[in-house]
């Protein structure tokens, strides 16, 4: 179990807020989530045309072109989760489009080496390509006709398993690469496009298989459409954040940077898995594309720490800050704040040139490979360290009870196995 880490600052404000400036920092950061969800739907649009043209035309390039398409759409996803944690619309609809891990087996044929059963789920190998009817807990799911209802309404976290993801980012990621059967060694997934050709089946049941990532496709699309109306002028995520008290506004931003920082990205992300060893820890396990998720996270971080934030089209996007309201209280505060997190960046993007060498992440993490897992404690420490950082300007801002998620690979590493 995670625990909280909760930083209660006993400093009253030695003088109020400078409203108008407050204000306008809450604002600019509701008009960032705007933009970094409707560029996230933007990719998740484009990954559906691929899709289609895919499905259309099962070939090795069209394939590559969804995968390509899939990486693409992630880079602003990954962004948008500095606004997790802090903000409960968000947290409670997350799971929809990002659960991890998940149990493949669920979804679609899987490699003898993934087992037949698991103690925690059930549904381990129930494979609802391949089988029209699922039993449940006693109960008969009729599953002859893969559509949005099916993955969202009944398959998703099914007999209230956290690992049974019917949907999103990972269950489309799982349907275009496959499983990685490499362990530590190199490789990602490699699902043959044949997997959807009708004419020339590979494993059979290609046209479920077609269901579903068209399904599960449109469903992403349906998912960011909604969140990004969450943010729009009048919606309930950026009134949330733009009314009422500013001094537990402000708060809500700080809360997303630190819990991502350090109890979600520094430790479930990855310092549990450099502690395991293991490749299943890998966030993006079927693509190996984790060194960009992980850099994406910590760019989001920094994003809404400086107020700005480049889109997908190459503008910048910038406007009052948090830096600002810090810098004005406490200058030092500000540029070591600053300084940490193009820390973390330089750390981050030291696991992106290496798997852009050749050696991916979760090969990294593997048991042995002093060099890999040094890089990725240095980015772990990076984080941790940036979280001090983090409470530092909280105590600048004078503001109260800020709760950081935590993980017990942080904080109570004993407890780990």
């Amino acid at each position: 179990m995670n625990r909280i880490l909760t930083l209660t600052v006993g400093l009253a404000l030695n003088m109020p807020l400078h409203a108008a400036t407050a204000e306008a920092v809450l604002d600019h950061y509701a008009d960032m989530a705007h933009a970094v969800y409707g560029d996230a739907l933007i990719g998740a649009q484009a990954l559906q045309q691929q899709v289609d043209t895919l499905l259309a035309r099962p070939t090795e390039d069209n394939l590559a072109a969804a995968r390509a398409a899939w990486v693409a759409a992630r880079h602003p996803y990954q962004q948008t989760e500095a606004y997790r944690f802090g903000n409960p619309i968000v947290d409670d609809w997350e799971g929809k489009v990002n659960a991890w891990p998940l149990d493949e087996g669920l979804i679609d044929y899987t490699a003898a080496s993934y087992g037949s059963e698991s103690d925690e789920n059930p549904l381990y190998t129930a494979n609802v390509i391949a089988n029209k009817t699922l039993t449940v807990g006693g109960r008969t799911v009729d599953a002859s006709r893969i559509d949005k209802a099916l993955l969202s309404e009944t398959l998703h976290e099914i007999d209230e398993v956290e690992t049974n993801v019917a949907t999103g980012y990972h269950a489309i990621e799982f349907l275009l690469w496959g499983q990685d059967l490499n362990g530590t060694g190199p490789g990602a997934g490699v699902r043959p496009a044949s997997d959807y050709d009708p004419a020339d089946c590979s494993w059979g049941n290609c046209d479920r298989r077609a269901d579903y990532l068209r399904a599960v496709t449109g469903l992403l699309v349906d998912e960011l459409q909604w969140m990004v109306g969450q943010w729009a002028d009048g919606g309930e995520a950026r009134l949330a954040v733009t009314t009422g008290d500013l001094e537990k506004n402000l708060a809500t931003i700080f809360t997303g940077m630190g819990s991502l920082s350090y109890g979600e990205l520094a430790g479930e992300r990855m310092k549990l898995g450099l502690m395991l060893h293991d490749p299943e820890e890998e966030h993006d396990c079927f693509s190996d594309n984790t060194h960009w998720s992980h850099y994406d996270d910590a760019l989001g971080i920094r994003n809404v720490y400086t107020g700005a934030y480049t889109r997908i089209d190459g503008s910048v996007l910038s406007g009052p800050s948090l830096s600002d309201l810090v810098s004005a209280r406490d200058a030092a505060a500000d540029k070591v704040l600053r300084d940490h997190l193009d820390a973390t960046l330089a750390a981050m993007q030291v696991l992106v040139d290496t798997a852009q060498g050749g050696e991916s992440y979760d090969q990294m993490i593997g048991e042995g490979n002093a060099s890999g897992n040094a890089k990725v404690k240095a980015a772990v420490d990076a984080l941790v360290m940036q979280t001090r950082a983090i409470e530092k300007a909280v105590i600048a801002m004078g503001l109260e009870s800020i709760a950081f998620e935590g993980s017990d690979s942080l904080d109570a590493p004993g407890k780990v196995n």
